[in-house]
């Protein structure tokens, strides 16, 4: 019989009298699944240890500076990367996907100009699957090319509605623009400039997948109850709203606004660890060395600065990483910490004028491409996920009827 948690919070006596309950029984309780592994996949490979990311055996240092968002798509999607006739065919295909049903334009136009982007976003994805056939049980076709609808139309939702929320008409997509370029065109209504654009499609590169990283998780859980891709998505986009995943840019872009100078840098770092608090956008669950998404945007971030005459925003944030590395060094010399893929999304996405509440949203909309290719691979192979849990409430007893209560 498992004893009663005696007080309500994680770590409270009860807690540790389940813990010596568990060691009596040979059970093992895994909070965050932290080193457990509950599946394979084919699609990407985070090597911690020594700060290696692989997109089926492409190692990300060669994607980043060599191929375009698109290219990756189909490399996650069809498990090749593409031959120019291939790359030709997918454009193609995502560029006559791009547009948006009216009656969800509209749908933007009547919701609130407070909302957050990503309540948007989740609820407009979820909103895709209204105006696609379902069969008699609800269900969608789920295939590589609803995964490039979704891929081609969450850009152009959050175009739109940074549009919209602004007092502004929202701007049809264009054809003849890569995905990055349109999505910075349909913000503004200007073709941006090549060092613009790049700069958000090796985001995108860099942001396209993750291995089983909680979003993804998440969604291949909602997969394998044999939910469509719609779904899957958006329970992919529910997960990646909170903090302790998909939100640790805009507050890295909040620690920039407050540092406001690099000669403040030191005393807010040493102040929010007095305070207890993380410097966001510094320290990652997998890796042990730096990560090496953050090398590519740190050099993207840095050209993005240069073009505009050196903006603030990148020389605040490399002096941010120094004076963590340096602070945290003097007080546990035996730990290192490194920037992650964030810190450095905060100072370029700052420089290109996006707002910093659509950080996470933007993330979205590179990491659907690795969303949409687990879904498929899950349904491709699938078991529902349905793990264990040790129960810790109090032991059975009598009913005590209202009255007697």
């Amino acid at each position: 019989m498992l004893p009663p948690i005696i007080g309500s919070t994680p770590r409270d006596e009860g807690w540790f009298a389940l813990e010596e309950y568990l060691s009596t029984t040979g059970l093992v309780v895994d909070r965050g699944l932290e080193g457990v592994v509950v599946g394979s996949t084919v699609l990407s490979n985070v090597e911690g240890q020594v700060g290696r990311l692989t997109y089926r055996g492409y190692d990300i240092d060669d994607l980043a500076p060599n191929v375009c968002f698109e290219e990756v798509v189909h490399l996650l999607l069809y498990g090749h990367l593409p031959t120019a006739t291939e790359l030709a065919s997918l454009k193609k295909e995502l560029t006559s996907r791009r547009e948006l049903p009216e009656p969800l334009i509209a749908a933007m136009r009547n919701t609130p100009k407070t909302a957050w982007p990503m309540d948007v976003l989740r609820t407009i994805t979820s909103g895709l699957a209204l105006f696609v056939p379902a069969n008699n049980k609800g269900e969608h076709v789920s295939d590589v090319h609803t995964a490039i609808e979704l891929i081609a139309k969450m850009t152009t939702i959050l175009a739109a509605w940074d549009r919209i929320r602004r007092g502004l008409d929202p701007i049809e997509p264009r054809a003849d623009l890569s995905h990055a370029a349109n999505f910075l065109y349909m913000r503004s209504g200007k073709v941006p400039t090549d060092v613009e654009e790049d700069a958000i499609d090796t985001y995108f590169v860099l942001l396209a997948d993750h291995s089983y990283n909680a979003s993804t998780f998440s969604a291949r859980v909602t997969a394998s109850t044999r939910a469509d891709l719609y779904a899957a998505s958006t329970a992919a986009l529910a997960t990646l709203t909170g903090d302790l995943h998909g939100g640790a840019a805009s507050a890295a872009y909040n620690n920039l606004v407050a540092i406001g100078n690099p000669a403040n840098a030191e005393k807010f770092v040493r102040d929010e660890l007095a305070k207890g608090n993380r410097i966001m956008g510094m320290g990652h669950r997998e890796y042990r060395v730096r990560d090496p998404r953050a090398r590519h945007l740190d050099e993207m971030a840095k050209k993005l600065s240069d073009q505009l005459g050196n903006s603030k925003w990148y020389a605040i944030a490399s002096e941010l990483e120094k004076q963590s590395q340096k602070i945290l060094a003097e007080e546990k010399p035996d730990r290192k910490i490194y920037a992650n893929v964030d810190f450095y999304s905060a100072p370029l996405f700052a420089d290109l004028g996006i707002a910093g509440d659509e950080y996470t949203a933007i993330f979205a909309c590179g990491r659907i491409a690795g969303w949409t290719a687990h879904i498929l691979e899950q349904l491709h192979d699938n078991r529902l996920i349905r793990p264990q849990a040790t129960y810790s409430g109090p032991p059975p007893g009598p009913f005590v009827p209202i009255e007697k209560r």
